[in-house]
């Protein structure tokens, strides 16, 4: 069977009707790609987007996360992710024509580069923000790197520490002047790295991808509580950083631990939140509702839930919440960071 069907047919076990329907809802991390093979959704383009974002809650915008989809298959290496953000504007363009409804997929574009390549990392940045149509806000170089090889480092393969490099940060340091972020997805560990990053670099903002990575699978199986105290100082200090935003999402991945995919059955939204709930609350106590935002990290995350379970999830965890505080959660944090209309 193929395992976009399986993954429906799994996820279409747990259904729930949508909780606040009429919230509005700007998804500032989702991915788009084509002929993913290894992937459990290995086609997610517009229609299986929409498919996901009509489900119930009120989607009005989304960001667009890289993933290294469609890079050009020539020309200098440096510039083939230059095709990545060619095909995504493409669908930005299609969805803001107003034919496929209201919600503006794309409406922001987070891209990637090379920042290694230091000053001459400069004409890339700026082909990426020509070929984002208006719409490119940043950068993201995967360092998500763990000495256990049972925990997956990204698959740009980032040495050991690269946060710290000169190389790296002499790219990193044209990112401010061209008000681009920077997306920083890494294990928890590599926390305090980001931390240093920020405050070496406090003109750029910096974003915080799926709560820094706390592992649980190899060395951290069966160490949850030991990993959530050791995260929770990390993001306590990180969170001193004033350019520095978290995205409250991206939790149920494989590496996470928590086993999701391995169920009979999905998650209900309350199981969600009671597995995962200590994340989100201690984060949003440390950076504030200014500084949070509800990612949905899709299709990734559909390995363990379906879309709209997981906001359902996030409406449980803010139940108690005035509905300003809910108004910057789950749309305007978003919509400022990335500069959206919408």
């Amino acid at each position: 069977m193929p395992a976009r069907k399986k993954n429906h047919e799994w996820l279409a076990l747990t259904v729930e009707e949508p909780l606040e329907p009429d919230l509005p809802i700007c998804d500032p991390h989702h991915h788009l790609w084509d002929g993913e093979t290894a992937r459990v959704v290995p086609r997610y383009l517009l229609d299986e987007i929409l498919e996901d974002a009509r489900s119930g809650h009120n989607v009005v915008s989304t960001v667009f996360i890289e993933c290294g989809a469609m890079f050009k298959p020539d020309g200098p290496d440096a510039l083939r992710a230059i095709g990545e953000t060619e095909f995504v504007n493409g669908i930005a363009a299609m969805s803001a024509s107003g034919l496929y409804g209201k919600t503006r997929i794309a409406a922001g574009i987070v891209g990637t580069a090379q920042l290694r390549l230091g000053a001459a990392a400069a004409p890339v940045l700026d082909a990426q923000i020509a070929a984002g149509g208006g719409r490119f806000r940043g950068i993201r170089l995967g360092a998500a790197w763990d000495a256990d090889e049972a925990v997956p480092n990204h698959r740009t393969r980032p040495p050991q520490g690269m946060l710290g490099r000169d190389d790296f940060r002499a790219g990193f340091a044209l990112l401010a002047p061209r008000k681009l972020t920077f997306e920083a997805w890494c294990y928890h560990r590599q926390i305090p790295d980001v931390t240093a990053l920020a405050r070496a670099f406090p003109d750029t903002t910096i974003i915080l991808d799926h709560f820094g990575g706390p592992p649980g699978v190899g060395s951290y199986a069966g160490r949850a509580r030991e990993v959530y105290a050791e995260w929770r100082g990390f993001i306590a200090d990180l969170a001193t950083c004033p350019n520095v935003v978290a995205k409250l999402g991206g939790i149920n991945m494989e590496v996470n631990g928590f086993a999701w995919q391995e169920r009979p059955r999905p998650p209900s939204s309350q199981e969600l939140a009671d597995a995962t709930g200590p994340y989100y609350e201690y984060t949003i106590e440390k950076f504030g509702v200014d500084r949070c935002m509800f990612e949905s990290n899709f299709p990734v995350d559909a390995v363990s839930c379906s879309y709209s379970v997981l906001w359902n999830s996030f409406k449980r965890l803010t139940a108690k919440y005035s509905a300003a505080e809910k108004a910057k959660l789950f749309h305007d944090t978003a919509a400022r960071v990335y500069r959206l209309a919408a």
